[in-house]
């Protein structure tokens, strides 16, 4: 009973504190409290945490500048497949066609051929005096001459070496000829670099599989790939070169699609360190291509691959090889400046290759509109790299008695256009 009525004076009937209190509300909204984002570890082993991994790494390189953001690129060591851009695998134009998403254009783009339409035959290049030209056509013929005399006096060179020592020579006093006598014609080529016996390289990815066998086994893996590429001479600019085209023109173009895997061409697989290189380091103002001359093998013959019956291959060969160089070259310019597979390019990125053999000469010229190639970004893209060309052309006949017979004028026309192509 003493219980109770302790009880009984806590909680009376007549205590109305509690009862009588109102809730006070505010006049506006409630607020709900806010929580952070709830997002997956970065630690585990799910697709959701690979992915969130895979998006904070893009942020991070795209907020990088360009040597932290070409390291962060090229960081990941894995095996990759190396494109050789002098390969005689049968078309392979067309594997580097779908390699590199570039739709080949037969002929050059229409700024080379209105000036030789415009130009009469008997006058020399647009922009040249008649005289000028008189000169340039007399200094290539002393420079066939010159090489001609000196392997007439010489002993004959090693295997497979014909071209580095004979050939070679003869390109490198042709470049530099030509370079000094339509440097007044181009003021560009007074502020320019010619590099000789110089590395290109470039890497990237295009396409994906799932990864057969090994402690990986059943991941999804992109497509890695490396060229290395050895051009005998290029010259670069301080100044970037117009575009051929514009980008909307490549929306037409047409790539092969192959659907077997690059070991089928056949392309191996190497592991070494990812380079992307465009023959200077970063600093150097002259960052733009120009243009690059390239030797063909000793390898390389006309008559036996004729005999062999594969005179089909033989302007496949010249193809593979400046596509792979110059998308190698312009792709390496395009992430000197900033740009990679999740910052698309803004604007093309022009050059030019000549490759020959010391008697033929065939001209090409690409226009990079994407590095966008990986399979996240390719998705709905389309846009496409361009890359023209020419069938090889004979620039002389033969030597006899002193004297060049059958010089051809459209080839040094050509090499002079090439030349004096400026913005």
């Amino acid at each position: 009973m003493a219980t109770r009525a302790r009880l009984s004076l806590l909680y009376t009937k007549n205590f109305h504190g509690l009862t009588n209190y109102k809730l006070v509300h505010t006049d506006g909204a409630v607020k709900e409290p806010a929580y952070p984002p709830i997002v997956p570890s970065l630690t585990a082993k799910s697709k959701s945490a690979a992915r969130r991994r895979e998006e904070e790494r893009i942020q991070s390189i795209c907020a990088a500048n360009v040597q932290d953001k070409l390291s962060m690129i090229t960081c990941i060591q894995r095996m990759k497949y190396v494109i050789y851009p002098q390969t005689f695998a049968r078309n392979a134009d067309r594997w580097y066609q779908h390699f590199t998403k570039t739709a080949y254009v037969p002929g050059l783009p229409d700024k080379f051929t209105s000036i030789q339409e415009s130009t009469p035959a008997a006058s020399g290049v647009a922009g040249i005096e008649h005289d000028a030209f008189t000169d340039i056509r007399a200094l290539i013929s002393h420079v066939l001459l010159q090489e001609h005399w000196w392997q007439v006096k010489k002993r004959r060179p090693f295997l497979y070496r014909e071209q580095e020592l004979v050939v070679g020579p003869l390109l490198r006093n042709l470049v530099s000829g030509l370079t000094y006598n339509l440097a007044k014609y181009n003021p560009l080529l007074l502020h320019s670099s010619q590099d000789l016996n110089t590395q290109v390289n470039f890497y990237w990815r295009r396409g994906e599989y799932i990864i057969p066998k090994g402690h990986r086994k059943r991941k999804i893996e992109p497509y890695r790939f490396q060229i290395d590429d050895h051009p005998h001479s290029q010259i670069r600019i301080t100044q970037q070169l117009p575009q051929f085209a514009p980008m909307e023109a490549s929306y037409a173009g047409e790539i092969p699609e192959l659907t077997c895997a690059p070991d089928m061409m056949p392309l191996f697989k190497r592991q070494y360190e990812n380079h992307i290189y465009t023959g200077a380091k970063l600093p150097d103002p002259a960052c733009y291509g120009h243009t690059q001359f390239h030797l063909v093998p000793d390898r390389y013959h006309r008559d036996r691959m004729t005999k062999q019956q594969q005179s089909d291959q033989i302007e496949v060969f010249l193809r593979a090889n400046a596509m792979a160089s110059l998308f190698a070259w312009t792709g390496a310019q395009a992430m000197y400046q900033g740009f990679w597979s999740h910052q698309d390019v803004t604007r093309p990125f022009v050059s030019q290759a000549v490759v020959t053999d010391g008697k033929f000469f065939s001209f090409f010229c690409y226009q990079l509109n994407t590095v966008a190639l990986c399979v996240q970004t390719d998705v709905d893209n389309p846009r496409k790299n361009l890359l023209w060309g020419t069938e090889s052309l004979p620039l002389y006949d033969s030597i006899q008695d002193g004297e060049v017979v059958g010089m051809n004028d459209e080839v040094i026309k050509l090499l002079v256009q090439f030349l004096i192509n400026q913005p």
